[in-house]
């Protein structure tokens, strides 16, 4: 019996390939979304990791300028002397064939055995030599894919391959970096080893200009992405909830249209619970065959989008990720999870229904329209109960899984009122119809929703998803346009090499130039988080330009003055400091807060005071950056000028535009994630809509049948069934709105601020609006086009045969 009654299951598949495939599509798509974006994240983590472990796991603390410049050779020597078991390191970035690449010079005669080949994986028989890489020429260690592009470049020595590098990161030996970043008796920091003998002189005397930074005190690049990466499974998850909705209406309808089966199965005998285990069994083997096309489908994505991924993360982060993506188990079984914990949660609903009705209920024909009534009027109340849950989660906590918490709960539950909020709808259009034809429409416009209401929700959440994240990015697009036109004043930025070479600049500019705008600034902490502070001079170009959120009275005068500070929005949500109170810079330095200023794209706090006050407590601080006032129309002979007379790089001199032309192409790219996922929930909801209105179209037949027979022919059939896609389209996009403005201003209010400490002011955009209904109304007649021209073209003897069952 459990055989027979097995492949009376599996035969339904066999006589409905095109609804198997939607199955199959569905829960493959909705996996391949979600294993994509986890693929992506464990890439970078796993770059972070092994960025972190190149250097970081043979040293307990490093040794940076305590004014956040470079270090003096002659420290390195003294504290080798002294006795002490540290490593110098060069950090800089190197322009190669018009990419940037992260190059570190080490030495390897300062570090343990265990950071040399097997730590880089250097492809070379024996491993790593260490006299060709500290002997001139020397050598430079490279991915294997970077290793191709670069080796032709003059100024490199031989370049090596080493598989454990990412592709934008370069190691050599620290007298090759020296001489390639032009930092000639200059270190970035001191590795101090975590090995020490007894009885050393302290490091503060030794080196006092020198700050000890432990591991725990340093920068850690993956904690400062973590709101990235969890805006990103976030979306991720929101593409596997529009493909699970995909997957549900499947197996609802798969179902329905086996309720015959159900009820003869269960009346020759088989027990209740065996069928429910054979159903199981039916959707694990779906399950896996489908997780499997979705794993495959999901590397896919992540392939095409890690690029863009890697570009985000190193412009805002300065976080090094490899651009190429390797098969990792841990999001590879993450997806299988993901497919068979959405299978029983899509499929275990209909399960339920059919062993809970009795068996000749389920034959009956509106048992299930009664059910899914039932299930309309408790999917409210349930919508209502989330949204007061999630409203409650946001009132009384805080931080980015409260944000997620309450934009969760507005996106459930406005799908969960859907089919609620259309049904008030039909029902209200049913009563002011007037011509009997337009009263079946709506009517049997009604009597459809049931079908067609997970298709309707995952077309809700893809279109809010849509309006939200199109209007926070359009809004941040705006914002964040004139935010750099106020802060990027100068016509150009010059870095000197040198203090030396910074003097003799100054004093060749100042009869050219209308104002040399000094960008000095020292590295710190503030309130235990990592943080800048910069010096700005007297001058109306800050009063006139500089972006205050708020201010008091006379903030400029203050600032100049050396009496107050400006702090950024960052640091003034995240420490809750408020105008005029006093904020702690270093120890022994307190300002009150005179303002704060906007700073988009910097995860980090920054402060700014004068550059008197910074120069008292900085004397030696780094006096090498600065921009010009000019007449724009002279800006570019100057900087050729510059160019020629100081043989200054083009990277050394940069115009206004082309640092505006740069952080705008940071800015495109940081979304370009976010938007291939809104385009692919959306045409995943499309499918959604194609899928169910083909599994309706025959089942439908019952009631289309009457209709043709009373007059009405076939086509207008097809139309009205075109005219009713469209129709439940329009209106799913009309509520969708209103969500997607809300999730839109969490966005911005909630999220953005958790995550990266600014908040954006909210813009509309009712173009974008009008262009996105327009998109859902194709895609609603794409979708229903075909299902419309087959009722169209079904032949009179089948509508007939309508007549001849009892139904």
């Amino acid at each position: 019996m459990t055989g027979t009654a097995l492949v009376a299951l599996l035969s339904h598949w066999r006589r409905h390939p095109l609804q198997l495939a939607t199955l199959v599509i569905g829960l493959a798509l909705a996996t391949a979304l979600w294993s994509g974006v986890q693929a992506i994240n464990g890439e970078a983590r796993a770059s972070y990791t092994d960025a972190a472990n190149t250097l970081q796991s043979i040293a307990s603390a490093s040794l940076r300028s305590a004014d956040g410049g470079t270090i003096a050779l002659a420290d390195f020597t003294t504290l080798r002397r002294a006795g002490w078991t540290v490593s110098p390191v060069i950090e800089g970035e190197l322009s190669i064939g018009g990419e940037t690449y992260a190059l570190q010079g080490i030495d390897l005669l300062s570090v343990p055995p265990a950071a040399q080949a097997d730590r880089f994986g250097v492809r070379r028989d024996g491993g790593l030599d260490p006299v060709a890489f500290l002997v001139p020429p020397g050598q430079v260690l490279a991915a294997p894919e970077t290793a191709e592009l670069i080796a032709q470049d003059g100024r490199l020595p031989e370049v090596l391959v080493a598989e454990r590098l990412a592709s934008n990161q370069l190691v050599t030996d620290v007298g090759v970096a020296a001489r390639l970043l032009g930092m000639p008796d200059r270190l970035s920091r001191i590795l101090v080893l975590e090995r020490q003998r007894s009885g050393l002189a302290p490091l503060s005397d030794l080196v006092p200009a020198l700050r000890l930074e432990t591991q725990g005190q340093s920068t850690d690049i993956a904690r400062l992405t973590d709101s990235f990466h969890l805006n990103l499974t976030a979306f991720g998850f929101l593409s596997f909830a529009v493909g699970l909705f995909v997957v549900h209406a499947a197996i609802g309808l798969a179902f329905e249209q086996r309720r015959a089966m159900f009820r003869t199965l269960r009346a020759l005998g088989l027990p209740l619970g065996r069928l429910v285990l054979l159903v199981a069994m039916e959707l694990l083997l779906v399950a896996l065959v489908s997780a499997s096309f979705g794993l495959v489908l999901g590397y896919i994505v992540a392939a095409a989008l890690l690029p863009d991924v890697a570009a985000t993360l190193r412009g805002l982060y300065g976080a090094s990720v490899d651009g190429v993506l390797e098969f990792r188990a841990q999001w590879a079984l993450g997806g299988l999870s993901m497919a068979l914990l959405g299978v029983f949660a899509a499929g275990s609903r209909s399960v339920i229904r059919v062993a809970l009705m009795p068996i000749l209920s389920v034959a009956q024909q509106r048992a299930w329209a009664r059910a899914s009534d039932r299930s309309i009027a408790v999917q409210s109340v349930g919508a209502v109960a989330i949204l007061a849950l999630g409203g409650a989660v946001y009132l009384g906590s805080s931080g980015l899984v409260a944000g997620f918490a309450i934009l969760g709960a507005v996106l459930l539950s406005a799908a969960l009122l859907l089919p609620a909020l259309l049904a008030l709808c039909l029902n209200l259009a049913s009563t002011r119809a007037q011509h009997p034809l337009a009263q079946w429409f709506w009517a049997d416009s009604r009597q459809q929703l049931p079908g067609l209401s997970l298709a309707l929700m995952a077309l809700l959440l893809a279109l809010a998803a849509n309006v939200g994240v199109g209007t926070m990015v359009a809004s941040f697009r705006q914002t964040f346009t004139g935010w750099l036109d106020q802060r990027l004043a100068s016509e150009i930025y010059v870095t000197a090499g040198s203090e030396s070479e910074a003097q003799r600049l100054t004093n060749w500019l100042e009869p050219r130039v209308d104002a040399i705008l000094p960008i000095w600034f020292v590295a710190g902490r503030i309130a235990d988080r990592p943080a800048e502070i910069y010096g700005v001079a007297d001058h109306a170009t800050y009063r006139e330009n500089w972006p205050l959120l708020v201010k008091t009275d006379g903030a400029w005068d203050q600032v100049l003055a050396g009496r107050a500070v400006f702090i950024n929005e960052q640091l003034f949500r995240r420490t809750g400091l408020g105008l005029a109170d006093t904020v702690t810079l270093e120890p022994g330095w307190q300002l009150p807060v005179a303002g704060v200023y906007s700073d988009y794209g910097n995860p980090n706090g920054q402060a700014i005071v004068s550059i008197p006050a910074l120069k008292a407590r900085h004397p030696h601080l780094p006096r090498t950056r600065f921009g010009l006032r000019v007449d724009p129309d002279d800006a570019e002979a100057l900087r050729t000028a510059l160019t020629r007379e100081f043989g200054l790089s083009s990277d050394r001199v940069i115009d206004q535009a082309t640092i505006k032309a740069f952080s705008m192409g940071v800015f495109e790219r940081t979304f370009t994630v976010t938007g291939a996922l809104n385009v692919l929930t959306l045409t995943v909801a499309g499918f959604a809509m194609l899928t169910s209105l083909l599994t309706l179209a025959s089942l439908r037949l019952p009631q289309l049948a009457p209709v043709w027979a009373i007059g009405s022919t076939r086509w207008r059939l097809g139309t009205l069934e075109l005219v009713r896609a469209m129709v439940l389209a329009a209106l799913t996009v009309i509520l969708a709105l209103p969500v997607g403005l809300a999730l839109a201003w969490l966005l911005l209010t909630v999220v953005n601020v958790e995550a990266f400490g600014w908040r954006l002011p909210m813009a509309y955009f009712p173009a974008d609006w009008m262009r996105l209904l327009a998109l859902a109304l194709v895609a609603a007649a794409i979708a229903a086009m075909w299902p419309a021209i087959r009722l169209a073209r079904t032949p009179p003897l089948r509508l007939l045969q309508v007549f001849s069952n009892e139904r």
